[in-house]
């Protein structure tokens, strides 16, 4: 995985996991391109040699456009995609309105699907490969009484169910297309959700820290032969009750 030719594009990178999987690609040799919408403004992630940061919504298409061809014309290639940028919160379900929604699906779909078709475009026309990481949720597939994500999980099931498919389609071009599903992270996301509370959603009764998560990017990028997975870093969540 160590490589100082190679280039890896994270999403929402101004904080939490993405300043770490940023953080730990460097130290890998990676040359990164980091985006959020004010990442320029971040005090956990800064502009180098190795590292390149671009503002903007990653839901629009000329943010994406951005990222590319910054990683282009910097560093000559796109080896590894993680899409780490995603919005979550929770109402009951009569309660979410459409400005929610439309806000969800502008994030966590249109931010996953205009950068992951441009970068893609760019692996295949490199025929060299590529990795491509997405963050879901476990509770996609796990749903738990008294936390009321139901239209949120629209949009995670469905990065869910793309990783899949894009798995199928680009085996054969060496295009590695996985996902990592967190329980619940100790994040500036739950910075106000009580401790105790955290960890009643696993039942390991721990709450994963923002390493667990990039220790499953970094295995994902880089294992050869595995596409279409879906790891769970949920403390067993995602497979029964407790």
């Amino acid at each position: 995985m160590n490589s100082p030719h190679k280039t890896a594009i994270v999403t929402g990178a101004s904080q939490g996991i993405g300043v770490a999987v940023v953080k730990a690609f460097v130290e890998r040799g990676f040359n990164v391109v980091a985006n959020s919408r004010k990442v320029t403004q971040s005090t956990e992630v800064a502009a180098s040699k190795q590292v390149a940061l671009v503002d903007g919504n990653i839901g629009e298409p000329a943010t994406a456009a951005k990222i590319v061809a910054t990683a282009l014309s910097r560093f000559q290639s796109i080896d590894v995609l993680v899409n780490n940028a995603g919005i979550f919160f929770t109402k009951p379900f009569t309660d979410y309105t459409a400005e929610d929604f439309e806000s969800l699906v502008s994030t966590n779909l249109e931010g996953f699907l205009y950068v992951t078709q441009l970068a893609i475009k760019q692996m295949l026309a490199q025929r060299t490969g590529g990795s491509i990481i997405t963050i879901t949720a476990a509770l996609a597939r796990n749903p738990i009484r008294g936390v009321t994500a139901a239209v949120p999980m629209i949009t995670k099931g469905g990065l869910e169910t793309i990783t899949q498919h894009l798995a199928m389609e680009y085996a054969k071009d060496g295009i590695r297309v996985n996902a990592v599903a967190p329980g619940v992270v100790d994040t500036p996301l739950h910075r106000r959700t009580p401790k105790e509370v955290m960890e009643s959603l696993s039942p390991m009764g721990r709450v994963s820290t923002v390493k667990d998560i990039t220790d499953a990017v970094l295995y994902l990028t880089g294992a050869a032969t595995v596409t279409g997975h879906i790891l769970y870093v949920d403390g067993g969540a995602h497979f029964g009750r407790w």
